[in-house]
């Protein structure tokens, strides 16, 4: 046999779906076989696998084994000459594999191949190729140095960026993404160092095949996208410590004792500086807005009421020292505490989120203010007032805090719509458009994009030579490639010839209910999925807490009533407390049928959607599409009405 595929995956399913189609059309004249290791993924993948890829050798692990592991576990099945370590995450040619066989057997010197990276965007991945972290080398990469003279032969070794990058080269250190290994090879140095339990293993195993006599190679013949920080999100303190705590390890097993420990010393010096300016920069991101709302919110009552007293009595001190003191912040927080559950406080914020959640917070003020005695009763007008300069406050630190956080920021004037091409066949580019209205993206079909030149239709902007010219003319956002009529070097090809920063790229695999992209090496990808989700969107979950938490209050103050109401009077007391501390949720999703654990989204409930159900005893069938109903089409309403119909059940342990 050529070659055992093995990838390791852990909860992204539908990156995982992508990475195989492509694959097997990569192997079709291979002698091949196809591992996949999921480390006890939650979100279906298994399933998945079993469905649409029977042809898989699917190993599952009842617990997170890690990267190493998990590899081992497949490798030691393995019949391959040739072992490859591919990321889920990735998505590979329909030649890469042939080329990179052909090119390691003319090469009996080869260990390990590595090659040619690209992001979701079309970029090149600079960490296709590396060197040794030695201290020096460390050193330059984490003070910045390599980042400011990426082309040094000093300075920019860490990434090799004075190799030219389309251009086949001897390297030291392999990306663990892609990661071509001679079976022989690793027969005599031994399998991936199983210490490693994330990160660092693939730097390892280079060094160990570089000390075995062999050679690692980066081949640029041919590129993959890599949709890099699916697995994990790489700008996490957590990452950090992960990452350089993997380093350290890697230098206490290779280097001496010296040098070992300077490398830790610089190791630990980078962690605590990596998660300090992390830290800094979580809070200053969680706290600016808010605290700019408050700052603009509070010196506008400052300046304008004392206008507003000269204007009513004709003096100033006419309102007491106590309403700056207390009523003003008073009312700061409740506008504050709307415009939260309104979404303003999110990564992207409408302008008409803004407008209300400052309107229902001005409702909120104005009840709570006709029942207070009147001499705590100062001014409606005053409310009004503020009501207005609230909206134009919270909108100028919007408009801040995009301009100072625009890669985390962003305020819509308007509800955005994105201007959408295809690229593919008739039957294909129907499908697509119909996951994307089911997905409730917000978006304007442009047209369709033919496959090839050759291919000639009606009503068509032209043929994906052409998509340069295309994306000019009519202002494209966004290019989805339907990978059911389009080659994986076709589309590569297409990103890698397209100089557009503002054009996205996605890739629609086929038979699938998802469209899979990533903007960059900084953020996580782009997923759109027909909308069995909404649940987990922001705004809802933030109206299911504040629910939860009113609807417990309320029954609490009630519970002398709800002895009588109740099966478990000690069972509701129990569990008001626990929806209180948001342990628990009122109405949520059957644990035994749906993949959910205690640190998932979704809380557990003590009463679940077919608790709603007017028949008795639903099938288990019935039950999971009710769990499908609910998250879909979550409201406020359904907590309520199920809560309604069950309350005798309020008390359920």
């Amino acid at each position: 046999m050529d070659i055992s595929i093995v990838i390791v995956n852990y909860n992204v399913k539908h990156f995982l779906e992508q990475c195989l189609h492509s694959v097997f059309k990569s192997v079709k004249a291979i002698n091949s076989e196809v591992f996949v290791v999921d480390n006890n993924s939650v979100d279906g993948s298994c399933q998945m696998v079993r469905e649409k890829f029977p042809q898989v050798k699917l190993i599952e692990n009842k617990f997170n084994a890690g990267f190493s592991k998990a590899n081992n576990q497949a490798i030691k099945q393995a019949i391959g000459r040739y072992i490859l370590l591919l990321n889920p995450d990735t998505f590979v040619q329909e030649d890469t594999l042939k080329k990179c066989i052909d090119f390691c057997d003319a090469k009996t010197d080869i260990g390990g191949l590595g090659v040619k990276m690209i992001d979701g965007k079309g970029e090149f991945l600079p960490e296709s190729k590396r060197a040794l972290p030695t201290p020096l080398v460390a050193f330059y990469k984490i003070f910045g140095l390599s980042a400011l003279f990426p082309k040094s032969k000093t300075f920019g070794k860490y990434h090799l960026g004075y190799l030219d990058k389309d251009k086949n080269h001897e390297v030291e250190v392999l990306a663990g993404a892609f990661m071509m290994l001679r079976k022989s090879v690793l027969d005599t140095i031994g399998l991936l160092d199983e210490t490693f339990f994330m990160y660092g293993e693939d730097i390892d195993l280079s060094y160990r095949i570089l000390k075995a006599g062999f050679k690692n190679y980066y081949f640029s013949d041919t590129a993959i996208i890599h949709y890099k920080g699916e697995s994990t999100k790489k700008g996490s303190i957590n990452y950090v410590m992960v990452f350089y705590k993997a380093m350290i390890i890697f230098a206490q097993k290779h280097f001496t004792k010296k040098r070992a420990n300077l490398y830790s010393i610089l190791i630990h010096f980078a962690i605590y500086f990596r998660a300090a300016l992390g830290i800094i920069r979580r809070v200053v991101l969680a706290t600016f807005e808010p605290i700019m709302d408050a700052l603009f919110i509070y010196l506008g009552f400052y300046f304008f009421t004392p206008l507003w007293e000269l204007y009513k009595s004709g003096q100033r001190g006419y309102y007491p020292p106590e309403f700056f003191t207390y009523v003003i912040p008073a009312y700061v927080l409740i506008w504050m505490f709307f415009i939260y559950f309104a979404g303003g406080y999110d990564k992207k914020i409408k302008l008409s989120d803004l407008i209300k959640g400052t309107f229902w917070g001005s409702v909120a003020i104005v009840l709570i203010y006709s029942f207070l005695p009147e001499s705590l009763r100062f001014s409606r007008a005053l409310i009004l007032l503020g009501t207005i300069w609230v909206i134009i406050s919270v909108f100028r630190s919007r408009l801040i805090g995009t301009a100072l956080f625009s890669q985390n920021r962003k305020l819509l004037l308007t509800s955005a719509v994105k201007r959408i091409v295809t690229v593919g066949s008739v039957t294909e580019s129907e499908r697509v458009l119909t996951i994307l209205k089911e997905s409730k993206l917000n978006f304007e079909f442009i047209g369709r994009v033919n496959s090839s030149k050759a291919t000639k239709s009606k009503g068509v902007l032209g043929h994906i030579e052409q998509l340069g010219e295309i994306i000019k003319i009519n202002k494209v956002d966004e290019i989805i490639f339907c990978s059911q009529d389009l080659t994986a070097a076709s589309i590569i090809e297409a990103m890698l010839l397209i100089s557009n920063p503002s054009t996205e790229f996605k890739i629609a695999p086929p038979e699938s209910i998802s469209v899979i992209g990533s903007s960059s090496i900084h953020t996580t990808g782009d997923l759109y999925v027909i909308d069995m989700n909404s649940l987990t969107k922001g705004v809802n979950k933030r109206k299911k807490r504040l629910f939860d938490i009113m609807s417990a209050v309320v029954l609490f103050v009630l519970s002398p009533l709800m002895i009588i109401l109740t099966d478990s009077p000690i069972g509701l007391l129990r569990n008001i407390f626990l929806v209180i501390y948001g342990r628990r949720t009122w109405v949520g999703l059957a644990w035994e049928h749906h993949h959910i654990d205690e640190h998932s989204d979704f809380k557990k409930g003590i009463l679940t959607p077919d608790d709603g159900w007017k028949k008795e005893s639903p099938t288990e069938l019935v039950k999971e599409r009710l769990n499908i109903m609910y998250v879909k089409n979550y409201s406020v309403l359904t907590d309520i009405t199920i809560m309604f119909r069950a309350h005798r059940s309020l008390g359920r342990s």
